[in-house]
């Protein structure tokens, strides 16, 4: 069995190497010539953990190859895998179908043998049968093609192994032979034990953007409890220890902290209110405006405990420890820890940032900011320092590693990942979402009066 995969980034590219992994001879299709040329040298331009190791492995044996060239593919492959981006709309919430329907229109146009196409991308709901009906439209009437979906539920860091052995299958076909087709593409997850739910169409759409949803739901629903805490006091890693031990809940995604962004979770609770909306169904999907609201206050929060710490941010200077939206990443797509520093660069401050992997990213969409190589550049002579993004290097800060470069020894805590007490007993101000938060100079004066 020939394998194409439509779209190379970072879905795309993810699974046409585990494809090829697996054992099948792949080709990736890509409008972008750069990103074909880098790819068929085996050069990723994203960070993903593992990821370049099978990429070069894979071009080198020739069973991973990569084109521009849509005729090449139909005519090669017996499975197109679809993969392409479905971005928010300028200035809407709706999801951007441009490149889905672009994709599944040129695969018609082209493809001249029997065989299944296989969507990958995020989609609102009802779009397969509307896909369905392109492929009709355009494809040589002497050739059948299939159309599946089949949706994909990647962890950025760990989206290789989340390929190759997945903790679900979702199988949405309207026949048994394309269902056949892709226990055949997934035998060695199906074989190793991977739960199988073979659904229809509206089904698969639904299950990505459902996940989503609620992933979203439950990290606001604990920084909603967080502007509790920071309100009348109480330890919110403790409350959230607490409701996790109960089975129905669970202690994963109650971390509080800056929020929530990336590529995925906040275009897909968007582009599900946007599709509810559609659908006349305004009210079923209105929570998740708070959800999105919710969020989107823990960024202002960060930047009213960095006011509150240093009186105003004119002029000062504060170092803020990463930008990618999650560690083991490269992604500053919706990132709070970006917007952050952006907003204290624009509020006046000299903002130093640093970040193991997210710096060339952030640095194409904010150029302005002070971008430096090491942990140990960003904090010299900072008055504040912002650990926003959680990656290990952080988590490992100690206070005298900080103490010798800093001006001042003040910190804010974005994630709940510093001991607060070690850093207060070594003399630092501390702060950290969640917890109620007294400035010093506050503290001072009621401890006189």
């Amino acid at each position: 069995m020939k394998i194409s995969v439509i779209g190379t980034g970072y879905l795309g590219a993810t699974h046409a190497a585990c494809m090829a992994e697996l054992g099948f001879d792949v080709l990736g299709v890509d409008i972008d010539a750069a990103k074909v040329s880098a790819l068929g040298e085996g050069v990723l331009p994203f960070h993903e953990p593992g990821l370049p190791e099978l990429l070069r492995k894979h071009v080198a044996t020739g069973r991973l190859r990569f084109t521009t060239s849509f005729e090449e593919a139909g005519a090669w492959a017996d499975v197109h895998f679809v993969g392409v981006g479905t971005p928010q709309r300028a200035g809407e919430h709706a999801a951007d179908l441009t490149y889905v329907d672009a994709a599944i229109r040129s695969l018609a146009e082209n493809i001249t043998k029997d065989s299944l196409i296989v969507g990958k991308s995020t989609v609102p709901v009802g779009t397969t049968r509307r896909l369905r009906d392109i492929i009709d439209k355009y494809r040589d009437p002497s050739v059948s093609v299939g159309l599946a979906w089949n949706p994909e539920f990647l962890r950025e860091g760990f989206a290789v192994r989340d390929t190759l052995s997945p903790d679900r299958l979702v199988f949405g076909v309207d026949n048994e032979a394309d269902e056949t087709v892709l226990r055949s593409v997934y035998a060695q997850a199906i074989a190793d034990g991977t739960p199988v739910i073979v659904t229809d169409f509206e089904t698969a759409e639904l299950v990505k953007v459902a996940a989503n949803a609620f992933l979203a739901t439950k990290i606001s629903f604990i920084n909603a409890f967080s502007e509790i805490t920071e309100t009348i006091g109480g330890d919110i890693r403790t409350l959230a220890d607490a409701i996790g031990h109960d089975a129905r809940i669970g202690r994963r995604f109650l971390n509080a902290g800056v929020g929530f962004g990336g590529g995925c979770l906040p275009k897909d609770i968007r582009a599900l209110q946007a599709r509810a909306s559609e659908l006349g169904l305004d009210r079923t999907m209105r929570f998740l405006s708070e959800v999105d609201s919710i969020n989107l206050r823990r960024r202002d929060r960060v930047v009213h405990l960095a006011e509150s710490m240093l009186g105003q941010l004119l002029g000062k200077k504060i170092a803020v420890l990463g930008v990618a939206f999650k560690p083991d990443s490269d992604d500053v797509r919706d990132s709070p820890a970006l917007d952050v520093a952006v907003r204290l660069f624009n509020s006046g401050a000299d903002v130093a940032v640093y970040d193991p992997e997210g710096t060339a990213n952030a640095a194409k969409r904010f150029p302005r900011l002070d971008y430096k190589g090491t942990l140990e550049d960003a904090a010299q002579d900072a008055d504040l320092v912002l650990l926003l993004t959680e990656w290990n290097e952080f988590r490992a800060l100690r206070p005298e590693q900080l103490a010798a470069l800093t001006s001042g020894q003040r910190i804010i805590d974005g994630r709940n990942v510093l001991c607060g007490d070690e850093w207060e007993a070594a003399g630092w101000e501390f702060a950290a979402l969640g917890q109620r938060f007294v400035p010093a100079g506050e503290l001072a004066d009621a401890l006189m009066r």
